[in-house]
């Protein structure tokens, strides 16, 4: 045996080394390529880091794993043994130890520990086919105790914390493969984006432990810190391709945004400030406060008010951030969904209570939320009922409602929003995602409201849909109407704000004056969070 032949591995060898390869995979939608030629490797027993902007190709890429996207070409490998990724199917993914743990996980907080174990894979059962409850949490505590969870079997998910929810979930998806070196790969899908800071350090220690034990994990998080404190290898995807590989010592802020943006993270142009100055001073921006139509005013503890945000008629603001940066919550605070302890909310010259929903629509705000179906829709009803649901005074006499006017509105609206529709009477629920975020914003811009506040606007609808919204709210920012809108992807923000504000934990800290770029909110977002 020759001296090369000795040193090299063989290729039973490598694949006992990596636990997950893909190779060349790609796919489009139309003219857009979400993901082009991606290849990577993850070693069995590291925590990988999957990277990248909004739009890089990250979702797309784990739809792929999980056999839900069926892509134009390319390979995959786990466990050595190399499929078409075409043929990838949810069931396959399963067989093949592919275990998913999403942001918005499928637990339930209603019932308990023992009971959400057995829903990700059955229940204990006697002879005669009845649940075995004791049976049910004696294996409940055993998978507990494996995973290093000191909670009781019994205890209803809800009164976990979120880490620990977090954690039962991940138990769930990881009970049933043994504890051999042929574990499967966990993927994380931001598993921290909703977990309160304090909360994240227990997460990530529990993480590190079942890594060191041999569970190999993919870790798709925006936040820089917890990937350079946690991770062993690191992918980064831009534009749907691999923009850099990381590992070690290689793994840092700077070359994670490097990776991210194209560039180091160095201030970026555009008049954006940045820091202390930022975050000591008010920040209008040119806004006077006397055109102002919605300011929010930090109290101080002296019980002074600094003005933090003025939003003037006509003006669309973008609020930039990343996932459980507190966005969202912020404008369900700003419509009164949410309590606020700590600013106060003035639309024109008056004051908006907290947790005040009914004063906040009659002083001309409204909210279109991020999750449609659960927060916004009526999906059983019909499209002239759930267009109807915000001003059903205007359809009613004596307290009745009156179909006959409801159907004449909404016919004015479906045409005046392009609402693609078989009927006013249809349900909303035979309508796509796009003409189904149509249907929720024109119930609310019918009001001509002073204020809108968009979560979200064009999750989940495609590039047709996602143009016809955008062209909406600049109609209606065009007549008057003040916008803030929360988006994921800072293109979308670049393409409809004027200027935007940075937000993370929860605090207003920086600004960006226009023109703005995707490569600038970035920057300026991802350098506030190393900030902190």
């Amino acid at each position: 045996m020759n001296e090369l032949t000795a040193t090299e591995p063989t290729a039973a060898e490598q694949a006992r080394n990596v636990a997950l390869a893909v190779q060349n995979v790609s796919k489009t939608y139309g003219a857009t390529r979400a993901l082009d030629g991606v290849s990577l490797e993850v070693t069995t027993g590291a925590i990988h880091g999957l990277m990248g902007g909004n739009g890089s190709g990250k979702s797309t890429l784990i739809k792929v794993l999980a056999g839900v996207v069926t892509p134009d070409e390319g390979k995959l490998s786990l466990k050595g043994e190399w499929i078409d990724a075409r043929s990838q199917t949810p069931a396959r993914a399963k067989s093949s130890g592919l275990h998913f743990v999403h942001q918005q996980n499928s637990t339930f907080p209603d019932l308990t520990v023992a009971e959400n174990l057995a829903l990700g894979r059955g229940f204990e059962s006697t002879l005669v086919k009845s649940i075995n409850w004791n049976a049910q949490k004696a294996r409940a505590r055993k998978v507990l105790d494996r995973f290093e969870i000191d909670v009781a079997a019994d205890t209803h998910l809800a009164r976990l914390s979120p880490a620990a929810q977090m954690m039962v979930a991940i138990a769930r998806a990881l009970q049933d493969q043994d504890d051999t070196d042929e574990r499967g790969v966990l993927v994380l899908d931001e598993p921290t984006a909703s977990l309160p800071k304090h909360e994240v350090d227990v997460l990530l220690t529990a993480l590190r432990s079942y890594a060191a034990a041999g569970q190999t994990i993919i870790y798709i998080s925006h936040r820089l810190e917890e990937v350079t404190a946690i991770t062993d290898e690191v992918t980064v995807l831009r534009n749907g391709s691999v923009a850099s590989r990381l590992t070690g010592a290689e793994i840092s802020h700077d070359t994670l945004v490097a990776g991210i943006t194209g560039s180091m993270s160095s201030p970026p142009v555009g008049g954006a400030r940045r820091g202390a100055d930022a975050v000591a001073s008010p920040l209008r921006h040119g806004v006077d406060a006397q055109e102002a139509v919605l300011t929010l005013s930090r109290r101080t503890p002296t019980g002074l008010h600094d003005e933090t945000l003025l939003v003037r008629a006509g003006e669309i603001v973008g609020l930039a951030g990343l996932l459980g940066s507190g966005r969202s919550r912020m404008l369900k605070q700003i419509f009164g969904a949410a309590p606020r302890d700590d600013f106060d909310v003035t639309v024109g010259s008056g004051t908006v209570p907290s947790s005040d929903m009914r004063t906040a629509m009659k002083q001309g705000v409204a909210f279109v939320p991020e999750n449609r179906l659960r927060e916004a829709a009526l999906p059983e009803l019909s499209i002239a009922e759930n267009l109807s649901i915000t001003s059903l005074s205007e359809h009613s006499r004596a307290g009745w409602i009156r179909p006959s006017r409801e159907r004449k509105a909404a016919k004015r609206l479906i045409h005046e929003f392009r609402v693609r529709a078989p009927s006013t009477s249809a349900p909303l629920t035979a309508l796509s995602g796009g003409n189904q975020q149509k249907v929720i914003l024109a119930r609310w811009l019918q009001r001509r409201p002073d204020v809108l506040l968009l979560d979200e606007p064009t999750q989940g609808v495609d590039i047709g849909a996602r143009n016809e919204i955008h062209e909406l709210v600049r109609t209606a920012a065009a007549a008057g109407t003040a916008v803030l809108v929360v988006s994921s992807d800072f293109g979308e923000l670049a393409a409809l704000a004027q200027r935007a504000v940075v937000i993370s934990g929860g605090e207003i800290v920086d600004s960006v004056d226009g023109p703005l770029t995707e490569d600038i909110l970035n920057d300026i977002v991802y350098a506030q969070e190393k900030a902190l």
